[in-house]
């Protein structure tokens, strides 16, 4: 079933109010492709995948500074 207009410019309303916009991923040729299977194997969308990667980098390097604090 076909969205309308109005259902889209409602959702365009949603995603402005609710989210940030982070500016394009640049990756050397190839490597989009590559990202897109990687994703889809993983059951995600490459959107979903690399707000993933971010979160478990940024956690990651997060308990890497709390133990190096600790010492």
């Amino acid at each position: 079933m076909a969205t309308s207009k109005a259902q889209q410019k409602a959702v365009q309303r949603y995603i402005s109010a609710n989210y940030d916009r982070i500016a394009s991923v640049t990756v050397p040729k190839g490597r989009k492709a590559e990202i897109q299977a990687h994703a889809k194997a993983h059951g995600e969308s490459m959107n979903g995948f690399i707000n993933r990667a971010i979160e478990e980098t940024m956690s990651r390097d997060n308990a890497k500074d709390e133990s190096e604090a600790g010492r």
